[in-house]
């Protein structure tokens, strides 16, 4: 040009800088400056958008004083564009300052505002500048509305929310495709799905963005079938997918089930040609990591043509959680080596994969590494490292890097929370709290989350859970639908199961996260009863339901021992695709165990190298619970070989398997090692476990010893246990100070009273026992009356003890009359010596025909027809005497019979009578044989295996047998201690002979001849009943229910 004025030079930088021509821009720019050509806002706002194009915010400081310097800072564009790139690149303080000291201030100003502080993490502040926009009389714009609904998705304020949706509406913005899209993503945020849709469905015209939205909302919220019929439409209304759109969906594919279908997307990536986008293979590396092909995620990370900073952190946090720590180590190395430096989320990414204590080591590898390469000053990496040394139950550490930080944020004083809550501290947690409130440091839903989570008991909702509720309500975080939730199981938990359920009822939209807190609220409290009701009502709700939802109906299914219900919902299962999720599949298992199914637990128990950790654990447990010791040992093995490493909750099932099978030497050895081979701290299970392993062999001595040397307090469960088997070996001295020191702990606790008097009454103390049963009235304690009852064709019938209310009540009397003389003719004679009342010996066999099981025993063996499994349920535990009874009758009836405790099921093959491993007035007896009884001999069998104690198998001519055992890894259920010794007397009694059985389950002595128990006894039963193919499972549970209880589940 021959000729340049202002305006050429102003053009061509302009030009320059909008497409992106940095150096030209700036050499433009110091040739104007040397023409003496007047600089004037236009230039110097193209030139502040290049620096920030270019992402250098360096040159922030120098172009601020050049504006400062020619008096610019009048022009608002120009102090707009500053306030942009100070926005993202300069510290924030430096932002407010240039915001307040800017003479005129436009909607784009504003709007620039809101923006930096919603990014640096300051939402609410963001929402208070738009408060005072609109009192300052600045209009919004789609922008700002776009700006403020961002800042409303991380809060997750539905109110507040709500309220700026309004004013979009009447400020008539509603139908801009920018705010509608913003909306649509805002309710995704707060699961209002169907609020979403109608937006989306009344928008006039749409870009990708929207259809973007919808398929993040339904991504978000889980809605698979949803997500991917809109994918449909989106294609079919010729919106082409971007990189956005694949990723939301691909995301929602990161699971063993759905894996075909994200490799389905794979393929439309590579077809399309969105596989160079690194944020879709990104996206695709998690997916397949999720899905546990880590080698996929391995190979397609290798063959990503560009790798940002997410890719690395992505692959280094995939080897992390699958345990591959070594080759997360080297793909940081080679990260290192690149030129993308290792920020502070590839830390965070590691040190969120240590969540626990067996990955200590690599906690503190990676802090070293953080220290080394200086980022140990960065914010987000010391609250990842509280998290880390929280979870690893390293506390001390946790608090140090609290303490030696300069600046505590809300996230910081989470992770401490969180710390001193996994650790059990609930008292320090509610310290970091109050001292969050004196230096004004407002806290968040996650910190009254993290707190609700602390409390368990009386105390502490007294103390803490109630006044932090009233600091809820007042602090607006009520309206907040998961604190909703955490106070419904805080509650609960607490025992207040009327203010949970309160809560609950009066919440105006009940999600399905409060369905499932309120279900988990009733099982806690054991109410499985109420917890089936309420899940069959949730399914009525309309609410869909999750794989949590199900597995909490499961196990509400488990603690009602309901088979039947539990098949139903696990069928549910299958048929909504949860089948395979890990949660619902550990569940079903745990089910079928306590329900005597054990079979079909193995039968969906995953194979050995794809087996997690819980799954390991429930395998063990249930061999623990049927009796079957060196399965549990081999299984427990197993795991470690497979390179799954133990648990507390492990060592709690394979020290049960000890305790069950009476093994004191390999109890005390697991004991050990679980402290100095794996580095687990006792809790207070374990020591439950190993007291009643001590007292169930009669070492009571040596359990109260353990007892007084424990690493932490006891508890009523300690107790309980001690007192639970001083009343077998009938030690009153022991017995009484375990009783005592259990009601200082729990005054009301009517199983101490109930333990302690039958302590009394086993060794004829009758004054004793009465005496306690005065104080029991004069204080209004009752025991909880017995009860049984029974389902046969949807129809519950339930019995009391003696109870003649039923309108069949005839014919019941008559069968039980039946089956007493049968029982009379065969010469049983029960042992008494272990009866609760003082009475003649005729009056107290005469009672156990009153039993409640009993009666529901007849009942059944009425109504039920041939050929099926007879369920009967008894609130309480079935007596010493009652149970030797029932095997006597299942023995002439040749029923197949099954005693189920509320954590204990056996079942076991016909043939083979187990003696009890057990040693008792100084007679040690075998341990692991098999005593087979057949008519005119007796041998014993070497089964190689130890057998439980408090477990006999009678067999009568290979035509039945009887399976009674009782224990379980809870040991604190009234009425109910682990270590259950039936019937077992100063002395075993003589071996089997030809004309004697011996039955350890009630030492009852047969005297009748041995034609009996010959191979043709079944020739002198009573014709009447001698040919019914029934099986009688009796299932005792903590609390009985009533006919009109549970009811069968409708179809799925």
């Amino acid at each position: 040009m021959p000729e340049r004025n202002k305006a050429s030079w102003n053009t061509v930088i302009s030009g320059c800088a909008n497409f992106g021509l940095f150096n030209e821009t700036v050499q433009l720019f110091k040739n104007m400056r040397e023409h003496n050509i007047e600089l004037n806002g236009f230039v110097l706002a193209s030139l502040v958008s290049l620096y920030d194009k270019r992402c250098s915010g360096t040159a922030g400081t120098p172009i601020h004083a050049l504006v400062t310097k020619l008096g610019l800072m009048c022009n608002v564009y120009v102090s707009t564009a500053l306030l942009h790139l100070y926005g993202i690149y300069g510290p924030l303080s430096d932002t407010r300052k240039l915001f307040d000291e800017m003479p005129e201030r436009n909607v784009v100003s504003w709007t620039t505002f809101m923006a930096s502080l919603s990014s640096n993490g300051h939402p609410r502040e963001a929402l208070k500048a738009y408060r005072k926009m609109r009192w300052e009389g600045v209009a919004c714009n789609h922008n700002s509305f776009a700006t403020v609904f961002s800042a409303c998705r991380s809060l997750e304020n539905e109110i507040l929310s709500l309220q700026i949706i309004g004013h979009a509406v009447v400020s008539g913005f509603e139908k801009h495709v920018a705010v509608s899209n913003s909306i649509i993503s805002l309710f995704g945020v707060l699961g209002r799905v169907r609020d979403a849709e109608k937006v989306f469905d009344r928008m006039e015209t749409c870009d990708t963005i929207s259809w973007n939205s919808i398929i993040s909302l339904y991504s978000h919220n889980n809605l698979y079938l949803e997500a991917f019929k809109l994918f449909s439409d989106m294609r079919g209304n010729r919106f082409k997918p971007d990189a956005t759109t694949i990723s939301s969906l691909v995301s929602l594919c990161a699971s063993v089930d759905q894996i075909k279908w994200g490799k389905g997307l794979h393929s439309l990536c590579t077809k399309n040609g969105l596989d160079n986008f690194a944020s879709v293979n990104n996206t695709l590396v998690s997916l397949y990591s999720a899905a546990g092909e880590l080698g996929n995620a391995q190979f397609l990370f290798h063959e990503m043509p560009m790798k940002d900073t997410i890719s690395w952190n992505t692959m280094i946090s995939s080897f992390a959680q699958h345990g591959r720590w070594v080759d997360a180590l080297l793909v940081l190395i080679q990260l290192i080596k690149t030129k993308e430096w290792p920020n502070h989320t590839a830390f965070a990414s590691l040190l969120a994969a240590c969540i626990g204590p067996e990955t200590l080591f690599h906690g503190r590898m990676v802090h070293a590494l953080i220290t080394q390469l200086g980022l140990q000053n960065n914010l987000s990496v010391r609250n990842a490292l509280i998290t880390m040394y929280g979870k690893c139950n390293c506390l001390g550490e946790a608090w140090f890097i609290f303490r030696t930080m300069p600046v505590h944020d809300v996230i910081t004083c989470n992770a401490i929370i969180g710390s001193h809550v996994d650790n059990e501290s609930t008292e320090e947690a509610m310290e970091v709290f109050i001292q969050m409130r004196e230096n004004n440091l407002k806290g968040n839903y996650i910190t009254m989350i993290s707190l609700l989570g602390a409390f368990s008991c009386t105390g502490d909702l007294t103390n803490y859970g109630m006044p932090l509720h009233a600091y809820i309500i007042s602090a607006g975080f009520e309206s907040d639908n998961y604190v909703k939730n955490s106070l419904i199981t805080m509650y609960a938990k607490c025992g207040d199961f009327k203010s949970s359920g309160f809560i609950f009822e009066n919440m105006e939209t009940r999600s399905t996260v409060s369905w499932n807190a309120i279900i988990s609220a009733k099982t806690l409290l054991s109410q499985g009863e109420d917890a089936l009701k309420l899940f069959v009502e949730m399914t009525r709700s309309g609410n869909k339901l999750d794989q949590f939802s199900l597995s909490e109906g499961l196990a509400a299914s488990s603690d009602l021992a309901s088979l039947e219900e539990g098949q139903q919902i696990h069928g549910l299962s299958l048929k909504l695709g949860f089948g395979s999720e890990i949660h619902v599949l550990n569940t079903a298992m745990d089910m079928y165990s306590k329900c005597g199914n054990l079979e079909e637990m193995l039968h969906l128990m995953p194979g050995k190298l794809k087996r997690p950790r819980q799954s390991w654990n429930i395998l063990i447990s249930a061999y623990a619970r049927h009796g079957h010791f060196n399965k549990a040992e081999e299984s427990f093995k197993e795991m470690v070989i497979t390179g799954t490493k133990p648990d507390f909750v492990t060592f709690v099932a394979i020290l049960s398997a000890c305790t069950h099978a009476g093994l004191v030497d390999k109890g005390l050895h697991y004991y050990n090692s679980m402290i100095s081979e794996f580095g687990i701290v006792p809790g207070i299970k374990h020591c439950v476990c190993l007291v009643d392993l001590l007292g169930r062999v009669g070492r009571l001595n040596e359990a109260e010893k353990f007892i007084e040397q424990m690493p932490i307090q006891p508890n009523g469960l300690i107790w309980r246990s001690l007192l639970s088997c001083s009343r077998i070996h009938k030690n009153v001295e022991i017995g009484k100070r375990a009783a005592d020191r259990l009601l200082e702990l729990e005054p009301s606790d009517d199983s101490a009273y109930v333990l302690l008097s039958n302590l009394y009454a086993s060794n004829r103390q009758w004054g004793k026992v009465a005496s306690l049963r005065r104080h029991m009235k004069a204080i209004n304690l009752e025991k909880e009356p017995a009860c049984s009852w029974i389902k046969l064709n949807n129809d519950i019938s339930s019995f009391g003890i003696g109870d003649k209310s039923h309108k069949r009540s005839k014919e019941i009397y008559v069968k039980l009359d039946e089956l007493r003389k049968m029982v009379k003719q065969s010469g049983y004679v029960a042992d008494t010596s272990f009866a609760l009342h003082d009475m003649d010996e005729e009056q107290n066999v005469e009672n156990l025909w009153c039993h409640s099981e009993k009666i529901a025993l007849a009942y059944a063996l009425i109504r039920a027809p041939k050929g099926v499994v007879i369920r009967i349920f008894k609130n309480l535990r079935v007596c010493f005497l009652g149970l030797g009874l029932l095997a006597v009758v299942c023995i002439l009836l040749r029923l197949r019979g099954v005693a189920v405790g509320t954590d204990i099921a056996e079942s076991v093959n016909t043939g083979k009578a187990l003696d009890t491993g057990k040693a008792v007035a100084g007679a040690a007896v075998v341990v692991g044989k098999a005593e087979v009884v057949e008519t005119g001999k007796a041998e014993t069998v070497d089964t190689g295996k130890a057998v439980d104690t408090g477990k006999a198998v009678v067999e009568a001519g290979n035509s039945c047998s009887i399976t009674i055992e009782s224990g379980a890894v809870d040991t604190g259920k009234a009425g109910f201690s682990t270590g259950r010794e039936v019937g077992l007397g100063s002395e075993l009694g003589p071996a089997p002979s030809r004309n004697r059985i011996c039955c350890r389950c009630c030492s009852q002595a047969w005297r009748s001849s041995s034609s009996l128990i010959s191979s043709s006894s079944k020739n002198t039963l009573s014709p009447s009943i001698g040919d019914l193919p029934w099986s009688i499972v009796l299932i005792e549970l903590e609390k009985g229910i009533s006919e009109d209880s549970i009811r069968m589940l409708p179809p799925p």
